[in-house]
């Protein structure tokens, strides 16, 4: 009887034990991109796409610097508009 306990004992802390370690990691090495050679045609297509695409984005800035004086035009409006409601409060204060 003895001899059956300490055998599950045993056996049970052998199972313990093997389950508790941790398996040995795997490395995977990194992938190294391949490098491409273009083609005539797509080192083309590229460059004419990149003048485009920095046509538009020229036009977007000057569209921007558009927006951008008439909205400092309005602001200074508004700051003129302000100061005028402002001096008509002070002169309705004193009459």
């Amino acid at each position: 009887m003895r001899s059956l306990i300490l055998s599950l004992i045993a056996t049970t802390f052998v199972g313990f034990t093997a389950t508790g370690q941790t398996p040995m990691p795997i490395i995977v090495p990194a992938m190294t991109p391949a490098k491409t050679a273009q083609s005539p045609v797509t080192a083309a297509v590229t460059t004419t796409s990149t003048q485009t695409t920095l046509k538009a984005l020229q036009a977007l800035k000057a569209a921007n610097e558009e927006i951008l004086k008439q909205q400092t035009a309005t602001l200074e409006k508004l700051d003129e508009i302000e100061k005028a409601a402002n001096e008509m409060r002070i002169y309705s204060k004193r009459g």
